[in-house]
Formats: structure tokens, sequence, C-alpha cells
């Protein structure tokens, strides 16, 4: 008798042979698909016509539907608080078009305002039109952008990290714990899904968070440019963030704990990029000193008090912190961006296999996914289940979100290459 989705994921994180390849699409804000190319696919598969949900506004994400997730054969589903990266949670739904003219639905705190000048759409934290924008997404746009404020300006000698962060993040409310839990239980119940925590519990650093794209009035350093600057010009401002981020993370990880037990089986604990397409972000001496001891104090909790295996979300080129990550208590890594610098697919299998479950990294989501042809696609996604699945310790997902121009014979040829291999499994 073939194992359910839930089995195979215990197995293949737990480096045990799943059997049938684990696939993921949809269950994570960086394992998604836009609301463009799902309609799409939804067409071509020719399933039921249903208006597509925009459940992550950020980059204008679909929501995976049980039709869909059971003809492609998904199998894992995120269980939430329900928040956006906005502030508003997802209920409540009201029509809207997306600029490429598909319409969508949204919940009823996505609330914009259009620059009639440069034909912007701004998006308003909280779903409130009373405070400043914090997103823009350009008139042919296919996500949004953070508008970078501040409305307390740093001063060296005044300015407190911990003060200044003291509203982006905060222990969950009695009632987001009741929607974790209450999602927690129906997933258990009712789906043989596996099932990641979300939710992000600690992404320090995360260059999507810390602009502050949910809060009103932001307070302090909130640019890009700036923030990275900081942790050398201002490194106990930083570390002043990141100890109260840290405190808030533990806090929040021992109530989901008590929402859900053990019934999730992966925790997502941070989305932040430490490599570009070439090199990493940073040093190797700036990781150790301002994020390993942060993460470690995350993971030790987790790996101490829970069977969930820990979760870390990073772009790019992080071939050089690899032992750092294993050390600082990773046991999942995605997206697996072999189109980086050193992210060689064999080398990773080969050096890392052992230490890290590798989620993602199926195909490629610049070049191959968007621009190739159907037989690109189909041969890289063979290469790369050949190389990672074997043993387990592998989730095939795209390198991030399936991108909203991506086309649908594409998408299709990615699932007939996973469907084959399986065959030859003798699935």
């Amino acid at each position: 008798m073939q194992e359910t989705p839930r089995k195979r994921f215990d197995a293949t994180i737990n480096h045990r042979d799943p059997g049938k390849v684990v696939v993921d699409m949809g269950s994570t804000s960086i394992t998604g698909i836009n609301a463009n190319a799902l309609a799409a696919l939804r067409d071509a598969l020719g399933l039921e016509k249903r208006t597509i949900k925009v459940h992550e506004p950020f980059q204008l994400l679909g929501m995976i539907d049980d039709d869909i997730r059971e003809t492609l054969g998904l199998c894992i589903a995120e269980v939430s608080n329900n928040y956006t990266i906005f502030g508003y949670e997802n209920k409540n739904w009201k029509p809207w078009k997306l600029p490429s003219g598909l319409d969508v639905l949204v919940a009823e705190g996505f609330v914009t305002s259009i620059d009639d000048k440069n034909g912007y759409t701004y998006m308003h934290p909280q779903g409130n039109r009373d405070f400043p924008p914090s997103g823009k997404l350009p008139p042919d746009g296919y996500y949004f952008d953070n508008c970078f404020r501040t409305y307390k300006e740093f001063d060296e000698d005044s300015s407190n990290g911990a003060e200044d962060y003291a509203e982006d993040y905060k222990v969950y409310t009695d009632e987001q714990l009741r929607t974790i839990e209450n999602n927690c239980n129906d997933l258990y119940n009712n789906t043989d899904l596996g099932l990641i925590g979300g939710g992000a519990l600690a992404g320090l650093g995360d260059y999507a968070y810390f602009p502050g794209p949910h809060i009103p009035y932001p307070k302090g350093i909130r640019s890009i440019e700036d923030f990275i600057c900081a942790h050398i010009a201002y490194p106990d401002y930083i570390h002043e963030i990141f100890e109260f981020q840290t405190g808030i993370a533990l806090e929040n990880a021992k109530l989901f704990k008590q929402a859900c037990g053990d019934k999730i089986q992966v925790m997502q604990i941070c989305g932040t990029d430490f490599g570009t397409q070439r090199a990493p972000v940073m040093s190797i001496d700036t990781y150790r000193e301002f994020y390993k001891p942060y993460f470690k104090k995350i993971t030790d909790w987790i790996h101490q008090n829970t069977n969930w295996k820990t979760f870390f979300h990073s772009c790019g080129s992080v071939i050089a912190f690899m032992q750092e990550f294993y050390e600082a208590g990773v046991d999942v890594l995605n997206p697996v961006q072999c189109s980086a610098e050193g992210m060689d697919p064999k080398i990773l299998k080969e050096k890392w296999g052992d230490k890290f479950c590798f989620w993602g990294g199926g195909v490629n989501t610049q070049k191959t996914l968007p621009f190739g042809t159907p037989e690109d696609v189909y041969s890289e996604v063979m290469e790369r289940l050949s190389i990672f699945a074997p043993g387990g310790g592998y989730v095939f997902n795209t390198i991030h979100n399936i991108q909203g121009p991506t086309p649908v014979a594409n998408i299709l040829a990615m699932f007939d290459a996973i469907n084959d291999y399986n065959k030859k499994l003798g699935f």
C-alpha cells in the first residue's frame, strides 16, 4: 500500500527514502505560484473555473485549492495565523484585477490607491488608507515592492533597535493562536498532507520584512542599504533588534507548540537571503557575529522541545555558509538556487545531502522555466530529480516562486517529468 503524503514527507525530511518523490507547490510564500500562472495552469488542466484567491499580496501568489493539489500530487500544506506581510488577515474576499487584466479575489484588508501620474498601485498597511502606503506595484508589474519609509530618523546616541522595532515583532494574540490551532487541526484531521508551520518565526535581517510593510509608521533604519551598512557602522543597533526579535520568536515557538504540538513536521524560521547571484551578501565573520548565535537559540529550543525540523530560506550563492548553517541548526534549506555561483547540485547532494533536506532546486525559475522550451524544462527536472531525490532528503519545488508570465506548457512539462521519474521508481 502506498504511503500517504504526510508519511512520505516525514520520511524524506528524516533522510529516509520516501518512495514517490515529495512535491510542493504553494505551501509557503517562497514555494508558490503567481496568480496569473496558476489561472493558466488550472485552465490547461481542465479544472473547474474558479476565480483565483491572492493569498500572498506582496508577490501576488495564488491560493492552491484541493482539486489542483490532488491533480498534481502536491504533498504539503501550511499552518499559519492567516496574516499577510501587509498586516491584514486573509478573510472576506472581494474582487480585484491584476495589471495583466486577470480577475482575482483579494481579502478585505487589501486596500490600495492609484497614482495617476505614474500608474503605480500603492498598498496601505493593515487595510487602512489613512496610513501612508508601504508597497507599490508598477502598472505592468507582477509583484509589489517595498516603500522605504521612516518616521523617526536614526540617531546613534539616542536610537535603540528594540524600541524602533517594537511594533514590528509581537507575540501571537489569542485570536491568532486560535486560528493556528484550528487551521492545524483541520489539516491534520481532514487531510493526509505534510504540514509546515508558516510565518517565519525570526526573519532576522529579512529584506522583505525589516522595511516594515505592515507597520503604519516605521522608525529607525529601514532602507536595505542603510540596514546592511549598520552591521559595521552601528553594530549595537543591529544586535538590539535581533535580540528583541529572537525573544519574540522563542515566545511564539512555545505558543505554536501549545497550539499544534507535533502535528506539524517542519517550522519556517527565516527567509533572509545570505547570497547574491555570484557571491555571499556578507562575510562569514559578519554572519557569525550577527546571525548565527540568535538562530542557534531558536533552533536549539525547537530541537529540544519538539520533533519539528527547521526550515531556512536563503536565495543565491550560499555554498560558503553551508557549514555555518549546519552548526546553527538548519535542517531544511530552500530554495537551493543551483543557478547561483558554486551551487552545483551534485556537490550539494554529495557533500551536504546527509545534513540538509533540500527543498527546491528542481528547475531554474530565472531562465529555464520561463524562457526555455518544454523539452528544456523536462530535461532539467529529470536531471535534478536524479541528483537530489535518491535516498530521501529532498522536497521537489522550483527555485523560488513560479513567476506570472511563465508559459503553461513549461509548467506542465515540469509535472510530466516528475510523473515520469516516479514511474521509473514503480509509482
